[in-house]
């Protein structure tokens, strides 16, 4: 990968990494039960902190502040949001929010993990495997609280 598809591929990282946080946060308000709500709450906090990791590395002057990035509305064409949307259309509830994060989280981690495996610098590479890492992370919190919400263990 060049320099220029490296910066690319970390702005879409960022970017990527706040449509998942505006996926929790949006989530989070919407949940009636109070454990959904605070792991929502808490995995809109570590995207957001996913996000900063990649702006830290990312080169591009087009994102002059993160704070403002972070802030601004949701991007409404992600599939993040757009999941977010096709399930508020229908009966939204705890048990299809967790399974649209853990199917999101999976889907996240095994882009990330790629994405490190096609990077020359360490140092990014190893941005995206820690990343990779929390997301697994984020996967099992989902799935943990899906099996103590709903009785399967």
């Amino acid at each position: 990968m060049d320099n220029l598809d490296i910066q690319q591929a970390i702005k879409d990282s960022i970017q990527t990494e706040k449509d998942a946080m505006d996926f929790y946060k949006y989530g989070a308000e919407r949940m009636a039960k109070e454990q959904a709500r605070s792991t929502f709450e808490l995995l809109a906090r570590e995207e957001y902190q996913h996000a900063e990791s990649f702006f830290k590395i990312y080169q591009g002057n087009d994102i002059p502040s993160f704070q403002d990035f972070m802030n601004e509305p949701p991007n409404t064409s992600s599939a993040w949001w757009q999941a977010l949307q096709s399930l508020l259309v229908q009966d939204f509830d705890e048990r299809k929010a967790l399974e649209l994060a853990i199917e999101q989280e999976e889907a996240l981690e095994k882009s990330l993990r790629e994405m490190a495996a096609q990077m020359d610098d360490p140092e990014i590479a190893n941005v995206y495997l820690a990343n990779a890492s929390s997301t697994h992370h984020h996967l099992e919190v989902c799935e943990d609280d899906y099996k103590a919400m709903f009785g399967m263990g």
